[in-house]
C-alpha cells in the first residue's frame, strides 16, 4: 500500500493522473506536480510533581479512546515544538509550562478518521507551574498523578508513547 492511495487527484490541478512516483511521493502526469508524505510533528511531555509522580492523562478520543496517555499533540504551522508542547499541555491540562527540555523523539503511525497519518513524536521532559492543579480539558477526559513506579506501559494506548515510556523509565527509573 502506498503512503499516498488515499490521495487519487492531483492537489494543484486536480487531474485524476497522479501516480506513484516514489515510496513516499506522486506526481502529476498532467503539470507534473510532486507531493511527498513526509511525517506531521506531534509532542508529548513527561511532567514529574514533587512526589515523584508522572501526569497522565485518560484519552477522551479515539484512536486508543479510554486509556493512558501523556499530555502534547499535534504541531501547528510556524510553531516550534517547544510552543507546541506547552500549548498543547494548557489545552489539555490547564498547566502553564515553565520549560521543556527535548528527550528524544519517536516515529509513529496515527491511524485517524480512516487513514494511517505518519507522524515523528518529539519528547519533553517539562516543568509546570501549580502542577497539582491539573484539570482534564480538550482530548483529556481526566489526569491523574501517578509514582514511576507504578507506571504499565500497558495501560497507554499509543505505541510511541508505551515506547517512550519504556525509554523514559530505563534512564529515570522506577524509583
Amino acid at each position: 500500500m502506498h503512503l499516498l492511495e488515499k490521495f487519487s487527484y492531483c492537489p494543484k490541478c486536480g487531474s485524476k493522473h497522479f501516480i506513484a512516483n516514489s515510496e513516499k511521493s506522486k506526481k502529476c502526469e498532467n503539470c507534473g506536480f510532486e507531493y511527498f508524505m513526509n511525517p506531521s510533528s506531534s509532542t508529548a511531555a513527561f511532567i514529574i510533581n514533587e512526589k515523584g509522580e508522572l501526569l497522565v492523562e485518560r484519552r477522551a478520543k479515539e484512536p486508543a479512546k479510554g486509556t493512558l496517555d501523556l499530555p502534547g499533540g499535534f504541531a501547528d504551522c510556524n510553531e516550534t515544538a517547544e510552543e507546541a508542547v506547552a500549548r498543547e499541555v494548557l489545552e489539555e491540562t490547564g498547566l502553564k509550562i515553565n520549560s521543556a527540555s527535548y528527550l528524544f523523539s519517536v516515529p509513529n503511525v496515527y491511524l485517524y478518521s480512516g487513514m494511517n497519518i505518519h507522524t515523528l513524536d518529539l519528547f519533553f521532559l517539562c516543568q509546570a507551574e501549580n502542577g497539582e492543579q491539573a484539570l482534564a480539558a480538550d482530548d483529556a477526559a481526566e489526569c491523574l498523578w501517578i509514582p514511576l513506579s507504578e507506571i504499565h506501559t500497558e495501560q497507554f494506548g499509543l505505541r510511541s508513547i508505551r515506547q517512550a515510556l519504556y525509554l523514559f523509565l530505563e534512564k529515570y527509573g522506577k524509583k
